[in-house]
């Protein structure tokens, strides 16, 4: 074998396009969970706690849900914007305006 063969490849550039490129990202669902754990509670825990059947704040993980958020944020001591900084902000980095609904009524 020659030295030629053991020298390392040179790889073209690949710059994502601008439409795919976002400054930052939610986290994983997986790490979301992972949190939970350590803070010694479970999501389906939370959930009940909070007064929800057990597996509702699962919705929250694949969908945006501001309660659910504010829920799971809470418990894992963050703010939902640092969880899911693409449901609170634009790709500019303006914020994005959610307003929950009150259970008070008028």
């Amino acid at each position: 074998m020659s030295i030629t063969n053991l020298a390392p490849k040179t790889f073209r550039k690949v710059t994502p396009s601008r439409s795919t490129v976002r400054p930052y990202q939610n986290w994983h669902p997986a790490d979301i969970i992972a949190a939970l754990h350590k803070k010694g509670t479970t999501l389906a825990a939370l959930s009940r706690d909070s007064g929800l059947s057990s597996s509702t704040l699962a919705n929250a993980l694949s969908r945006p849900w501001p309660k659910g958020e504010l829920l799971i944020a809470q418990a894992i001591g963050v703010t939902p914007s640092e969880i899911w900084p693409q449901r609170y902000f634009t790709e500019n980095g303006h914020p994005i305006v959610k307003i929950m609904r009150s259970n008070m009524k008028v």
